[in-house]
């Protein structure tokens, strides 16, 4: 018999799928729903051992129809990457299996290890996390992959850009107007293109801050290669919608100081900035979910609007 919390139940066809990946005399004792995704149902999955030990596995499973046509891509590439970061240093999942046309599960998924450690969110210890996060992050941009993979894509048009209701409507439309100029020249670099609190695991458990490290870098299914601003860019603007515009400029001073190295010019940096944070416009009720069932309840959608026009407004100050 099998252990679920309710939302952690694996459909049958999946449950059976993932069995065929274990070693002799294993079997799955206890399934658990993690929370903190957007685009697809994650679960942990605890495997009972023949000598009476536990390990646990990580099922990533696209349900949701508009995730499920760009499964077969994402879920590939996800896996590819695993696979090549393996023996980098860089903390991550290994491939366990994949199956991205749900060949033999109801639905595209992805098994992988599991690592330790969670995800901290909390405004405490805000000030030791950022230089650990801006150093992992120069460590990713700084990989020279055998296989390069796709080119980014831009997830938003100055076109496309609707400011939240309220927002300052002049400093959104000089914004808009930043981005809507070709992108800069820049020098390729190796991107997560999501990385942000949410997808890094912290070790937690050490008393006091002089333990803190971190243990795991998840979800690589938007891997690509551009410029590292683009990366320091999506940090930032988490950032500053978790914590305060304050620390989404504060992110760019921590890669710097980590060795990280990024545009020449004020006027480029700002294009990589604004190219982000405009994207986020039309979609913070999706970034807020995660954060609120987390427990930063406070962080409504209005809540995180009004700090990511003051961030907009910040950046058109500092870099305009």
């Amino acid at each position: 018999m099998i252990d679920h919390d309710e939302a952690g139940a694996v459909r049958p066809l999946t449950l059976a799928w993932v069995s065929r990946h274990l070693q002799d005399g294993e079997r799955i004792v206890r399934t658990e729903a993690l929370h903190g995704g957007i685009t697809a149902e994650m679960r942990r999955l605890t495997i009972g051992t023949p000598h009476g030990g536990t390990r646990d596995l990580v099922l990533r499973t696209f349900v949701d129809p508009v995730f499920v046509q760009h499964a077969e891509v994402m879920l590939n590439r996800e896996a590819g990457v695993l696979a090549l970061l393996t023996g980098t240093g860089v903390p991550t999942p290994g491939p366990v299996g994949v199956d991205p046309t749900a060949a033999q599960c109801e639905y595209p998924s992805l098994l992988m290890t599991h690592l330790t450690g969670r995800t901290v969110l909390d405004d405490q210890g805000l000030e030791a996390r950022v230089p650990l996060l801006a150093r992992q992050l120069a460590a990713i941009n700084a990989l020279r992959p055998a296989e390069r993979p796709r080119e980014y894509e831009a997830w938003t048009t100055a076109d496309a850009v609707v400011p939240p209701d309220g927002a300052d409507a002049a400093a959104w439309a000089a914004a808009t107007d930043v981005i809507r100029r070709p992108p800069p020249p820049y020098e390729g670099r190796f991107l997560h293109r999501d990385f942000q609190p949410g997808n890094v695991l912290f070790d937690v458990e050490p008393p006091g801050l002089a333990g803190l490290r971190i243990t795991g870098v998840v979800d690589w299914v938007q891997t690509s290669w551009g410029p590292a601003d683009l990366d320091v860019a999506h940090c930032s603007t988490n950032l500053a919608m978790l914590h305060g515009p304050a620390w989404g400029l504060r992110f760019a001073e921590a890669y710097e100081e980590a060795g990280g190295a990024l545009a020449a010019t004020a006027s480029e940096r700002l294009y990589w900035r604004l190219l982000d944070a405009l994207a986020f416009a039309s979609g913070v009720r999706w970034v807020a979910r995660p954060w609120q069932e987390a427990g930063r309840t406070e962080l409504t959608t209005r809540a995180v609007e009004r700090r990511l026009d003051a961030y907009v407004t910040a950046l058109m100050d500092a870099l305009g």
